[in-house]
């Protein structure tokens, strides 16, 4: 083994156990913030109710911020192995506008608010907002025609986002009453996250990590070029149709729990390759820790900065992965090269 691929195995090694540290010290660090403060870890062993509100609340919060994150890391390394593009996130396939319809139909149909603590109502817009990321992806496999052209699937997606976008807003504009409602979904929240959600997102972690994992050597062979892909023996249409399954399927579950939550997918694998070139073996498992690091924290952020009351999660991630994301872009163009 060369020096250089030790010392990059070495840094990979570092990063991870790097990134499970700061999980762990978020975890608890996000079962002290809430609105009544430091005050409910303190009086746990003898406040039956201070021991609710963190086992109850801030725990499995913090514990669905960091799953989701890691969702949506996962799904972004995905999405830029997939299409070969720097700038691709989770959403490109037409997920979250299909996740916004379904959840404003919902709404719309049923009268369901998310401010609602009832767990039927949040079982319907969560299964609502899945079916629609779902069906979304499923729409633009259909205008796609398939996974063959790399660049067809691409613009497909966008023509169903900003359709399916558009549908959204008529349905806002003809039933007024849901907008306030529906901007909770739209800014991203973890407030309404429980162990169950936890335990859902958990098991779809775990299945598409494993997925990935084993189909990394494709995105592999896919950076190389489509063509060498291809003289390298790849199934490259069973496989690409696979990714874009487990592309959605992380993608969905994550937007059904927690709303639309911007850059994370998109920041996560950016930051792993700016500390260690690695394959997407690798990649995955680390821009899924990043992902779930940056979200966990942003979130513990959320609900410190302006307390007892907390900023939308996904507002955060949106101004901090973008400016992140601007200083990138001006360190390259420094350089002139590109992201």
């Amino acid at each position: 083994m060369s020096p250089l691929r030790t010392t990059q195995n070495r840094k990979a090694l570092w990063l991870a156990g790097g990134l499970l540290l700061a999980s762990a010290l978020l975890l608890l660090l996000g079962a002290s913030v809430g609105s009544t403060g430091f005050e409910s870890v303190r009086a746990m062993a003898s406040d039956a109710q201070a021991l609710q509100i963190v086992r109850e609340i801030r725990l499995p919060r913090t514990a669905g911020a960091w799953l989701a994150g890691a969702l949506l890391g996962l799904a972004g390394a995905v999405a830029q192995g997939l299409f070969r593009n720097p700038l691709a996130d989770p959403y490109l396939l037409g997920s979250a506008s299909g996740a916004s319809l379904g959840v404003a139909l919902a709404m719309a149909l049923f009268g369901v608010s998310p401010l609602a603590t009832h767990w039927v109502a949040r079982i319907g817009l969560t299964g609502a907002a899945f079916v629609g990321a779902v069906l979304a992806v499923l729409l633009t496999l259909l205008l796609a025609k398939g996974v063959q052209h790399t660049l067809r699937l691409l613009l497909a997606g966008v023509i169903v986002g900003v359709v399916l976008g558009a549908l959204s807003s008529l349905i806002l504009l003809m039933t007024p009453d849901i907008m306030q409602a529906m901007q909770s979904f739209m800014l991203g929240s973890t407030a309404f996250v429980g162990w169950s959600a936890c335990a859902v997102m958990a098991g779809v972690l775990a299945l598409c990590v494993l997925a990935a994992w084993m189909m990394s050597h494709v995105l592999d062979g896919l950076a190389l070029g489509e063509a060498t892909a291809q003289s390298l023996g790849l199934q490259l249409p069973q496989m690409r149709a696979a990714l874009v399954a487990v592309l959605a399927l992380a993608t969905g579950t994550a937007v059904a729990q927690t709303g639309l939550i911007a850059f994370v997918g998109l920041a996560a694998p950016h930051l792993v390759r700016s500390v260690v070139k690695t394959t997407h073996g690798r990649l995955i498992v680390l821009a899924s820790l990043m992902g779930a690091v940056l979200l966990a924290a942003a979130d513990i952020l959320a609900r410190w900065l302006i307390a007892p009351q907390e900023l939308p999660v996904g507002v955060l991630t949106a101004v901090l992965g973008g400016g992140y994301l601007l200083w990138l872009m001006h360190r390259s163009s420094g350089r002139g090269g590109g992201l």
